[in-house]
């Protein structure tokens, strides 16, 4: 038998030179023996034990966490819920459990173990320690503990994927380090691993069945409380009150969105303010009296009313608005972010909306509870932003859900359909969408969405800020950083627009500045030109600047003004045009003295009416005008002064330089914003209410005319913006364009001249402005002309405005073939340049729309080859549906359904679009009746209405123009 090493140590046998083992040490000591210390005392072993139990127990509950993120990353479905947000709770409960039991282990296991032998085993050993300090280190700082929030986006994901990767490492580092020491137990670690994956999988398999349907219809059976508005809940009833009470849960967070919003027009869109308030209220009488209940106000509430509209509040008989608490909630922040699905781009709050899940103790009481919850929010905030932020707050289709609105039969008691503001049809086929094909200018990148104006980034260090860039629209306060530097920012929830009236109501005239500030040169006024003689006929003196004609004393001159939109969109303006109150105030000042003057205000605060109005005159059936916002009775407009994005508008004004005068003249027009018309405000706050709102002078010009013999005018005459010379001869022949029609032919012609001009100077906005006007006077020879001189300039003309006038030319010359293969270029053909600029002219429903008829004419010259025109008739279907995918009250895709269905022997989609096309026809006859009457009535509207508007700016009697002025009646 073998001896072990110690009885061989111990033996007497005498070695090989005869001497015992004993004598030999005796002779030649041998070292003594080290004694190596145990790492794991009693102690240390069981504070191990505990940090192993809680390592397994957040590994488990980590891979479930991880596994529903994949899920998300890879469908795009949101499956976290409240069991989910339980589990990370125990996420967080157990990494601080493990925090203390850990320090203490690695404190005694360090110092027992730094001096081993076994140096790669120590260096291991502290690798491991480092790494999983860095684990616990980063699972705090995503915590954001109060007091000790990281903020940054970038450090935030840098630090988020340093506590993903670290455990995966710390496994690696411990099993070499335990490698050197007692055997790994892998058989049964192996059997509890697959035991945890098999409940895990199963977890999560569980998970994907999450039976929410997000971003759907609400359900039908919700018609019976909320119609005639669209809106719909998930389920068809009602949301509990307390959804809607949460603006001092989500400030607690987000400080900046929450002052902006209070400030905002969203926060007063109820019965909190007192212009809405008397609205529906005269709204709700009238209904009372005509049907006996106030259940069409509904048609207000979807989008004005939302809580006491979906919690049922307003069903409610004695429901008070001016008293009831959810009267003053408004359009809020969870109304907007409830919204999880935009039915349609119908307007009226075509929308759905939940009540969005919430983390656990969101309702709690308790102090405490309510701290957890705000851990668990800044600790896993990918919950709350997919709750309530989806990929639908940032499309132009979530925002027409309440702006474009149309008036249903159930409020007006007359058509099924008449159309009211419409916010989103023209930016949609505008050239700041993309989408439009035909638009007088584009700008260098597509604004794909209504937040980029309305919702500019504001420099921000809430809760959620990231990294943006500023922009011209975003408010400058404090030393913010300039446009274009990137800072941490939230977009501003002020909503900028347009409403003065809130700020100034409310007492916050910082508000009332940051509107006037973005309102200011949206729209610029530029006194292009002026006509010797006083007519429209009269030769034009233009473009004014540098220098300016001398006037003569004694004789009549006719003073050109360009309005042309800069900055908007959408038409200017949009709203509430009715009441909305946007005029040019022109004066002209000589020697001190006042010699002519159109939009002044008079005392009392009504605006001279006979001045040029930038609005809607509405009427109704009776031909009076709705002044009140009184929505159940808007019929029809007697005039619309709004202007398209991109586009221009000439307004005249007549004067006569007096006799015998030898100063020297300056014109002054400036184009002034009130958020409410005098009339209609005394209706709300009474007869001696003063309209002290302010007034926004949104943009001026000036320009000094010598006159006779007086002396050379002196000083700068440049214009207040900057706009080259073809720029503004074009502007001024779009403004010239969009308002000829019948009687105004000569104002076509000089809209022509002044296409000439911009073509003279090198544009090809000339060249193709001129195929515009060539093909509305049939002259369908200079049109083509005009297109190829367009299209060879340098640099050409865009290549889809061309091909889309081509086509119009070709399908009127009757070459349906060629105008068909122009109209798909339009709709089909991608190129770099559309990449770049962001533009999708596939959206554009008037392509779609021209496509179909040119398909359907072409279809009838195949009478004889039945195969051939059924395939035009099936791509003709194809081209109108794609139309009514954008717009679905198009009257000619309708009419022209229901014709090719008839045709085609499918008699109840052909009478489903006949119904539809006789829903949303106007009532021409009932609509000349009505301006009939509103034209003998009304003599200042009247001539605002006319064909071809001169301005006199010495009307006798006018406000702001002295008795002593001369006085001319311009013709």
């Amino acid at each position: 038998m073998k001896p072990n090493s110690s009885q061989s140590s111990n033996s007497d046998q005498p070695d090989a030179g005869g001497h015992s083992s004993l004598n030999s040490v005796k002779a030649q000591p041998a070292k003594k023996k080290q004694r190596v210390s145990k790492v794991l005392t009693p102690r240390s072993r069981l504070f191990f034990q505990i940090c192993l139990a809680l390592f397994v127990a957040l590994t488990a509950n980590s891979l479930y966490l991880g596994g529903v993120t994949f899920m998300e990353w890879n469908s795009g479905v949101v499956y976290q819920d409240y069991f989910y947000l339980l589990m990370f709770a125990g996420h967080l409960g157990l990494g601080f459990l493990l925090l203390v039991p850990f320090l203490i282990f690695s404190w005694g296991h360090i110092a027992l173990g730094k001096g081993r032998p076994n140096r790669r085993a120590v260096r291991v050993g502290y690798a491991l320690f480092y790494i999983a300090l860095a684990l616990l280190i980063s699972g705090v700082a995503l915590t954001r503990i109060e007091g000790f929030e990281i903020k940054n986006p970038s450090a935030r994901s840098t630090i988020y994927w340093i506590h993903v990767i670290s455990p995966i490492v710390a496994v690696w580092f411990y099993i070499l380090h335990r490698l050197v020491g007692p055997k790994i137990q892998w058989r049964g670690g192996l059997r509890w691993a697959g035991a945890l994956g098999v409940i895990i999988v199963g977890m999560i398999f569980l998970q994907s069945r999450d039976p929410r349907n997000s971003n759907q219809i609400g359900s039908k059976s919700g018609e019976r409380y909320f119609f005639p508005s669209k809106a719909r809940t998930a389920t068809g009833n009602f949301i509990p009150e307390r959804a809607f009470v949460l603006d001092k849960y989500c400030q607690e967070c987000h400080q900046d969105a929450y002052h902006g919003w209070f400030a905002s027009a969203h926060h007063v869109s109820s019965f909190n303010n007192p212009a809405y308030l008397f609205s529906v209220q005269e709204t709700r009488r009238k209904l009372l009296e005509r049907d006996g209940n106030g259940q069409a106000t509904r048609w207000c509430a979807g989008c004005h009313d939302p809580a006491p509209f979906f919690t049922g509040a307003f069903e409610d008989d004695h429901f008070d608005m001016k008293t009831h608490p959810l009267g003053e909630v408004g359009v809020n922040c969870v109304t907007c972010h409830s919204i999880t699905h935009v039915n349609s781009t119908e307007g009226n709050a075509d929308y759905s909306i939940e009540e969005p899940l919430h983390y656990p103790f969101t309702f709690s009481d308790n102090p405490f509870l309510q701290w957890v919850n705000r851990q668990l929010i800044k600790a896993k905030p990918a919950f709350h932003n997919q709750t309530f932020l989806k990929p639908l707050h940032k499309t132009p289709e979530f925002c027409s859900t309440c702006h474009k609105v149309s008036l249903p039969g159930e409020l007006t008691d007359y058509k099924e359909f008449l159309r009211g503001q419409n916010h989103y049809d023209n930016y949609h086929l505008s050239g700041v969408s993309g989408h439009g094909a035909r638009s007088f200018y584009y700008p260098e990148h597509a604004q794909g969405n209504c937040n980029e104006c309305h919702l500019p980034p504001q420099f921000s260090s809430d809760f959620g800020a990231k990294h943006m860039s500023l922009n011209r629209f975003s408010r400058k306060e404090n030393g913010d950083p300039a446009d274009g530097e990137v800072k941490l920012a939230i977009h501003d929830h002020l909503f900028l627009g347009a409403n003065t009236a809130i700020g100034h109501w409310m007492g916050k005239e910082e508000i009332v500045q940051a509107q006037m500030d973005y309102l200011k040169n949206s729209v610029t006024v530029d006194i292009f030109g002026i006509k010797p003689g006083g007519s429209i006929e009269s030769e034009l003196i233009a473009p004014l600047r540098p220098e300016a004609p001398v006037l003569e004393s004694g004789k009549p001159y006719l003073l050109e003004v360009v309005l042309r939109t800069r900055t908007l969109g959408h038409l200017f303006t949009q709203g509430t045009v009715d009441s909305n109150q946007v005029w040019v105030d022109v004066e002209l000042v000589s020697d001190g003295k006042i010699i002519g003057r159109s939009g002044a205000t008079d005392s009392d605060g009504y605006v001279d009416p006979w001045s040029h109005f930038v609005n809607v005159y509405m009427l109704d059936r009776h031909g009076n005008r709705v002044d009140r916002r009184n929505a159940e009775d808007i019929f029809t407009p007697l005039y619309n002064h709004q202007i398209p994005p991109g586009a221009g508008q000439v307004v005249h004004y007549g004067f006569e330089v007096p006799e015998n005068w030898n100063h020297p003249i300056e014109a002054r027009a400036t184009l002034k914003y009130r958020k409410f018309d005098t009339t209609y405000l005394k209706y709300v706050f009474g007869e001696d209410y003063e309209n002290d709102l302010p007034v926004t002078e949104i943009s001026t010009d000036r320009l000094a005319f010598a006159v006779g013999g007086s002396a050379a005018v002196q000083g700068d005459q440049k214009l207040s913006f900057s706009s080259p010379e073809w720029m503004r001869w074009n502007d001024y022949g779009i403004g010239l364009f969009l308002k000829a029609q019948g009687a105004a032919r000569g104002e076509l012609a000089q809209a022509e001249a002044a296409f000439q001009q911009v073509e003279k100077l090198g544009r090809h906005e000339g060249a193709v402005n001129l195929a515009r006007i060539y093909f509305r006077e049939g002259r369908l020879d200079e049109a083509v002309a005009a297109l190829n001189r367009a299209g060879s300039m340098d640099p050409p003309a865009p290549r889809w405005t061309v091909a889309w006038f081509s086509g119009m030319v070709n399908k009127q010359n009757g070459y349906l073939d060629k105008a068909i293969e122009e109209f798909r270029s339009v709709l089909t053909d991608r190129y770099p340049e559309l990449d770049e600029r962001g533009f999708d002219f596939t959206q554009d429903y008037e392509a779609w729309s021209e496509l179909g008829q040119t398909l359907f004419e072409r279809s009838k010259m195949e009478r004889r080859n039945p195969e051939a025109q059924l395939q035009f008739l099936e791509e003709a279907i194809e081209a109108f549906q794609n139309t009514l995918k954008f717009d679905s009250e198009h009257l000619t895709a309708h009419y022209n359904l229901a014709q090719i269905y008839a045709q085609t022997e499918n008699t109840d989609l052909a009478e489903y679009h006949r119904a539809l096309h006789e829903k949303f026809r106007p009532d021409d006859n009932a609509r000349d009746k009505a301006v009939s009457v509103a034209r003998r009535n009304n003599p200042a509207a009247d001539h605002a209405a006319q064909a071809i508007v001169i301005y006199s700016l010495q009307r006798p009697g006018a406000p702001g123009l002295p008795d002593s002025a001369p006085a001319i009646n311009a013709k």
